[in-house]
Parts: C-alpha cells; sequence; structure tokens
C-alpha cells in the first residue's frame, strides 16, 4: 500500500469512529430525553425512569421519619373529635402503610438493576401512595361523620392542606404523585356535599382542590428542573465519551505519525546515501570529460550533452539536498552550529555569487547596507542559505532588465534584517499561503518561472524561526515581492570598551574587539 493510500485509509477509519461515536451519543441523549422528557410522562423504562424512581424511593427512605411524626401530630388533635380508639386504630394503619412503604423502597434498592424495571415498580410506588391518600381520606370522613367539619371546618382544610405538604414532600418524583395522594382526601368532602351535609364541604373541596393543583404545579416544576439535571447530566457523560474517543482516535493517529515519520526519515536517509554516490560519480566524471582531460572529444554533440548532464545532475543534487535539509527542521534534527557572525559580511558574499548569474539574464542587483553593524551570534551557513535562497528566488521571478534590492540594516527593535525586493509579477495574495508551504508554487511560477522545487522559501521561513526571528512576505501583482527576514536583538552582539591593563602591549590590545552577547552564548566542548 502507497502511503497517500494508507493516510486516506487512515483518514477514513478516524472519521467513520467519530462520525460513530456521535451518532451513538446523539442517539443515546434523544433515547434518554424521550423517555422522561415529555410532560406526558412516557413510562418507558430507560435510564431517566430508573434514576427518577431510585431517586423516589432514597426520598421514601430518608423522610419516614418525618411521615410518622406528620401521623402522630394528627392523631394527637384529632382524639379531640374521634374516640380514642377509633384514632388508635387509624393511626395503627397509618403506621403499616408507612411501614410497607420503608419496606417496599428498600427492596427496590437492594434490587439489582435488570430487576429495577420502571413499569412494575412505579406501579407499587403508586399504588402505596394512593392507599396512604385513602388513609388520610378515612381521617377526613370519619371526622365529618362527628360533626368536625361543621364545628370547625379550619380544621379539617388544614388537614388538607398538611396532606398535599406530606404527598408533595413523599411524591413529587413520581408523575402526579401529589394528585393521586392528595385525590381522596380532597373528595372526600365532595362526596359527603352530595350526602346531605352543609356548604362548609363544598368550601374545604374547593379549597383543597386548589391547593392540591397549587402543590401539584410545585411537584410538577421540581420534578422537571430534576429531568432538565439528568439530560444535562447524560450529555456531559456522552461528551466525555466522545473526549475519550477523540483522544484514543489523536493517539492512534499521532502513533502512526510518527511511525510515518520515522519511515521518511529512513527513506530519506537511504535515498541520500544511494543518490549522492552516483551523482557525484556523474558529476565528477562528466565534469573531467567537459575538460578533455583524459584527451580531446572531438563531436560538439557529444560536449552538449556532457553539459547537460552536468547541469541535470547538479540541479538533483540540489533538489536532494534542500529535501533533506526541510526534512531535518521538520523533525527537529536541523541543529545550529552557533558563532559570531557578520549578516553584512553574509550578504555581500551572496549577492558575489550571484552576480555572475544576474549578468547572464541582465538583472541588476543593488545592495544597500548600513555601516558598522555588529555580529549576531547565528549559524554562519543557514544565514548564508537564507540570504541566497532569497536571491535565487527573486532572480527566478525578476524578468531581463529587472532590479533586485538587498538591503541589511537596523529593525525599530534593535535586532537586523534582510530585505530582498524584485520588480518581477508579484504573487497574488490568496497563493500566498501556497508559496510558503512545502511543494507550494503559485500560478505564475508554473507558467513562467525557471525550474524549481518549491522548498526555497519554506527553508528560509524554518531557518529565519529557528533563530527565533520573524519571516514577513509581502506582495501585488504587477509591483514586485519583497521578503524580510528579521532576526531578533537578543542575537544582536555589542562591543565591549576596551579595558587598558598595565604591562602589556596596549596596541597589541587595541587591535582586537571584545565582544559579548546579550544572551549567555552554548559552552562549546570538544
Amino acid at each position: 500500500m502507497s502511503v497517500q493510500a494508507q493516510k486516506n485509509h487512515d483518514k477514513t477509519i478516524v472519521e467513520r469512529r467519530v462520525a460513530h461515536a456521535g451518532s451513538k451519543s446523539r442517539q443515546a441523549v434523544k433515547h434518554l430525553r424521550a423517555g422522561m422528557g415529555s410532560r406526558g410522562g412516557s413510562r418507558n423504562s430507560t435510564g431517566f425512569e430508573i434514576d427518577i424512581l431510585r431517586r423516589h424511593a432514597k426520598h421514601q427512605k430518608s423522610t419516614i421519619l418525618v411521615q410518622l411524626i406528620g401521623f402522630a401530630l394528627t392523631a394527637l388533635v384529632g382524639q379531640h373529635y374521634l374516640p380514642l380508639l377509633t384514632i388508635g386504630i387509624w393511626l395503627g394503619i397509618a403506621f403499616v402503610l408507612t411501614a410497607i412503604g420503608y419496606q417496599l423502597t428498600t427492596s427496590y434498592l437492594k434490587a439489582e438493576p435488570k430487576e429495577q424495571i420502571a413499569n412494575k415498580w412505579e406501579n407499587r410506588f403508586v399504588a402505596m401512595r394512593l392507599l396512604t391518600g385513602f388513609a388520610w381520606a378515612g381521617l377526613v370522613v370519619m371526622l365529618s361523620a362527628q360533626g368536625a367539619l361543621a364545628a370547625a371546618p379550619i380544621i379539617t382544610l388544614t388537614m388538607v392542606m398538611l396532606v398535599c405538604g406530606m404527598s408533595l414532600l413523599q411524591s413529587r418524583f413520581l408523575n402526579f404523585g401529589v394528585i393521586i395522594e392528595s385525590a381522596p382526601t380532597i373528595l372526600a368532602p365532595s362526596v359527603l356535599l352530595f350526602s346531605g351535609f352543609s356548604t362548609q364541604h363544598l368550601t374545604v373541596a374547593t379549597l383543597g382542590l386548589a391547593v392540591m393543583l397549587f402543590f401539584h404545579f410545585v411537584a410538577n416544576t421540581m420534578r422537571n428542573s430534576y429531568i432538565n439535571y439528568l439530560t444535562a447530566r447524560a450529555e456531559r457523560d456522552q461528551l466525555v465519551m466522545e473526549l475519550e474517543a477523540s483522544h484514543s482516535i489523536s493517539d492512534e493517529a499521532r502513533r502512526r505519525a510518527e511511525e510515518s515519520n520515522l519511515a521518511k526519515s529512513r527513506f530519506l536517509a537511504t535515498m541520500s546515501h544511494e543518490l549522492r554516490t552516483p551523482l557525484n560519480a556523474i558529476l565528477g566524471f562528466s565534469e573531467v570529460m567537459t575538460n578533455e582531460v583524459m584527451g580531446p572529444i572531438d563531436n560538439d554533440h557529444y560536449k552538449e550533452y556532457l553539459g547537460d548532464i552536468h547541469r541535470s545532475g547538479s540541479h538533483l543534487l540540489k533538489l536532494i539536498n534542500e529535501i533533506l535539509d526541510l526534512s531535518r527542521v521538520e523533525a527537529g534534527r536541523y541543529e545550529l552550529n552557533e558563532e559570531a557572525t557578520s549578516l553584512a559580511h553574509a550578504a555581500d558574499e551572496s549577492q558575489q555569487m550571484m552576480k555572475l548569474k544576474a549578468a547572464e539574464k541582465r538583472v541588476t542587483i543593488v545592495t544597500q547596507i548600513q555601516p558598522e553593524l555588529p555580529q549576531l551570534w547565528a549559524d554562519s551557513r543557514s544565514v548564508r542559505q537564507v540570504i541566497l535562497n532569497l536571491l535565487s528566488n527573486a532572480l527566478k521571478f525578476t524578468p531581463s532588465g529587472g532590479t533586485i534590492w538587498l538591503k541589511v540594516g537596523w529593525t525599530a527593535g534593535g535586532g537586523q534584517y534582510v530585505s530582498v525586493k524584485d520588480t518581477g509579477p508579484g504573487i497574488p495574495e490568496d497563493e500566498i499561503p501556497i508559496v510558503l508551504s512545502s511543494f507550494g508554487q503559485g500560478s505564475i511560477a508554473i507558467k513562467s518561472a525557471e525550474q524549481g522545487t518549491g522548498l526555497g522559501l519554506p527553508i528560509v521561513q524554518a531557518l529565519v524561526h529557528m533563530h527565533e526571528g520573524s519571516f514577513d512576505l509581502k506582495s501585488k501583482l504587477r509591483e514586485g515581492t519583497e521578503v524580510i527576514a528579521t532576526f531578533p536583538k537578543s542575537r544582536v552582539m555589542e562591543k565591549l570598551p576596551v579595558i587598558p591593563v598595565e604591562g602589556q602591549n596596549q596596541s597589541r590590545i587595541n587591535s582586537f574587539s571584545n565582544v559579548r552577547r546579550k544572551v549567555q552564548a552554548p559552552q562549546m566542548t570538544d
């Protein structure tokens, strides 16, 4: 499988896994919301329903003492209107129902998750709340039968409010739990009303109905708030799962990238050796034959072919060197041999090297270097390569009779810069990122430029960044291009004053300039 095919295969796997994870996440959250998020209270056995029932069971268990105290206080008040035996029997029934409810909640919490079927357990909890409601309704009926409602209707109304409050406390996590538990107590005065009791029953029933609806609204609001909390928690859990999946995918992609990078490095190292050896032989023997060292060549066509062979070999060797340089920079294996380097001297040497080629193309190179520039702490080979690449690139695109300006000077921040500006056709603004990418070439370069690899500017940009500098490219169509490489102030070395020493030859001391770098230079070891 080729490298490109392997990349496409990996990309397809990653995209499918991400899409699958996102789809599962969306379906899970949608399923959970559909289970309990509706106002109608769906009875699907979803994670939300089980969560709510567990919350109801835990709340029932924690409020059992409050329920018992409520029954006891009600019995204490009711003994003034009912016989002691009657109120005792009612209190016993209430305690038995409370014990059954406690046992039911305990059994549910101890059950295995697979046995916590929502429909079955919810029906049991609803039945218990309904029995508790009938117990409260029975007390209302007995009080009405003894005339307590007619004598003190406020007592019955208070008891109705107590029942609604107790149902809100214990049944708010059940759908319509408040209404189920409170309805028998509210309906009892209404039944008694049709049996011939006074309009006080109607008043109690009406007020009780209003109280029940209000408490139902409060319970429904609290239940919906808890559902929203569960929804947010489910979405958070799904997001964590997606992040973990994405992290795993990124780790796998990073591992594959490291393997690919290692394979690329090995390939380049092997190809460098395998290609350089025959190329050196081709260049060497072609140069020997061109110079007719071993004897004259009478055929002019052979001489022309030898020149083509030498030029092609030189171009191939340059291409190999550029690819290796860029690969070392990208892999972080390009080492800078830093030393005191003159940017002005490097620029002058570079323009001297390019002068012959510029003369052949009838292009003028104008050099403008500010005087007395201090040295830089930099890799001299990299600095020369930066300037040569910029000049070579400008020379490719500058037409015959054009001009190239090479400038070296100070920056406003105390650093130094080298600028190369040409009178070429320029680069469209939307193609500048392409030109700065590896092997990238603009449309004008493809149509009219000399043969190139598209690695010159990326190598320059990488080398400047390795020196903590900045790289700027400015270009307009039909107005030319300017490239500026800036070295920071921290790499500029400043001159130190001469320190007079007694007993030594002052003329010898003054003939040397002591320099130091503003930041500490690395120590060199043999």
